[in-house]
């Protein structure tokens, strides 16, 4: 368990690597660009056939979800989906939560079927969900019927998508592409408009549907270009719009600040076309390399820096949500938790949700083009609360640690603390004995139960002035009330 008595250290900068000083001017006031932030912008998506097998095998994920709502006081949002949802039928004489055939335990299934404990299984959980169903296999009636479902049993339905990343039917055979002959931009929107009026029209539900889901990067497909062919009628029934997004490369490059603050940059245009319509926009899946991830690259404490950074940048852009996306259990190198071990990932998505929480405003200090970060979290008077320093500068574990000085003006108060998200070295792996924490807090293997000693660094505040050291390969969250 976590210890209640804290540890603070009082910073001595010489003690540490030395490095390079960047100066940044915390702003008083949230500035006028702030995004607002969600209660709970740190989101989980599963893979459809694999989501009851997370709720009921799998013990580590309540208490993991759990110790976010902890930190926020809500539950994390999740959404249920992914490739399997469109080959996903609806049973309603099922009495299985889904049913399908695998030749390894480790595949995922060209086809089932789910019956409605499914939905009630959903429906236990104390957050939103937001559930996928199929388009793919053009049954619309099916998805219907599911989807009565899905609104009658789950008081905690935030929306419904219709179809995953339909840009690839052609490629994956789906009836819908091959019946349509051709299937771009203009196709799949007519399809989605038509989709998204018969589903809300035969639940009499506006304000349903997360709309979009798309994977490939935008202009070519994504909300922009949907939003341009609906009409308000089509607009009334959609909750929000979403994209999906896998950055993918090195580790080095994929937790490098300059690297992400491009990544993001690419939704602008999405964001404000959303806006135009006053629906909030997400991610609505995510995660650092497609495919389960990449075993030189997603499990490691680079990838979990990403992870902080990247929803930190997401929510500076006006991001609502970002779910993390949770694949097969067993062969999944991103997952934050599996049947048995935790992953260095979750330790910045932890990170991230105690930076937020309880902020009402986030703005970025750095114009993210260098390897610092600087994020100042406002509350509701826009005072600022916390901050976040982070050094993405990579560090292999072997030779000189570098670390960088970051000078603060603009602060108010005696002293400021902070907690770090720190390793040996950005390639650092929980899964295979390596130690990860953050401000000293460590989660257990299997069940994801809070350990360690708390960890509170502090610094005097002289004339507005600060100064936190960050290794190389390392963040920290600075609390400034």
């Amino acid at each position: 368990m976590f210890l209640s008595f804290k540890q603070v250290v009082w910073l001595l900068l010489p003690v540490l690597a030395q490095g390079a000083t960047v100066n940044y001017t915390i702003p008083a006031s949230a500035p006028s660009g702030a995004a607002t932030l969600d209660p709970a912008p740190v989101g989980v998506s599963f893979e459809f056939f694999a989501f009851p097998s997370y709720f009921t095998n799998v013990t580590a994920t309540n208490q993991c979800l759990k110790n976010f709502e902890t930190v926020t006081g809500t539950w994390p949002p999740i959404r249920i989906g992914g490739t399997t949802q469109d080959r996903a039928k609806y049973d309603a004489s099922s009495s299985a939560y889904v049913v399908y055939t695998v030749a390894n335990p480790t595949d995922a299934p060209a086809n089932l079927t789910f019956g409605p404990s499914f939905m009630s299984l959903a429906a236990t959980y104390p957050g939103t969900v937001v559930v996928g169903l199929n388009r793919g296999k053009d049954d619309i009636a099916n998805t219907i019927a599911a989807a009565k479902v899905a609104k009658d049993r789950m008081k905690n339905l935030l929306a419904i998508e219709l179809g995953n990343e339909p840009e690839y039917y052609t490629k994956d055979g789906q009836p819908i592409a091959l019946k349509a002959g051709t299937w771009d931009p203009p196709t799949d929107a007519a399809s989605q408009n038509n989709w998204i009026l018969s589903v809300g029209t035969s639940l009499n539900s506006k304000n349903l549907i997360q709309a979009g889901n798309h994977n490939e990067a935008p202009p070519k497909w994504g909300a922009e270009e949907l939003i341009a062919t609906q009409n308000a009628t089509v607009k009334s029934y959609v909750h929000n719009y979403a994209h999906h997004n896998y950055p993918g490369g090195s580790v080095s490059g994929l937790m490098s600040h300059a690297g992400i603050s491009s990544n993001i940059n690419i939704f602008k245009a999405d964001l404000a076309a959303a806006a135009t319509t006053g629906k909030e926009y997400v991610l609505g899946e995510t995660n650092s390399v497609s495919g389960g991830g990449a075993k030189d690259v997603s499990p490691l404490f680079g990838a979990a820096l990403w992870t902080m950074d990247y929803v930190l940048r997401a929510s500076n852009a006006g991001i609502k949500r970002t779910y993390f996306h949770h694949g097969t259990v067993g062969l999944c190198y991103y997952c934050w938790w599996g049947r048995y071990s935790m992953g260095a990932p979750y330790y910045g998505a932890y990170a991230a949700t105690e930076a937020m929480a309880g902020g009402k405003y986030i703005s970025a200090v750095d114009a993210g083009t260098t390897s610092y970060a600087v994020y100042a979290v406002y509350d509701e008077a826009k005072k600022p609360i916390k901050l976040v320093l982070y050094n993405s500068d990579f560090y292999s574990g072997s030779g000189t640690r570098g670390s960088q000085t970051f000078a603060l003006d603009g602060l108010t108060g005696a002293t400021a603390t902070g907690r770090r998200l720190t390793a040996a070295s950005a390639s650092t792996r929980v899964d295979t004995g390596g130690v990860v924490s953050f401000g000293g807090k460590t989660f257990a293997q299997g069940t994801c139960v809070e350990g360690g000693s708390e960890v509170v660094e502090s610094v005097n505040v002289v004339g507005g002035k600060a100064s936190f050291t960050v290794l190389a390969s390392e963040a920290m969250v600075v609390y400034l009330q």
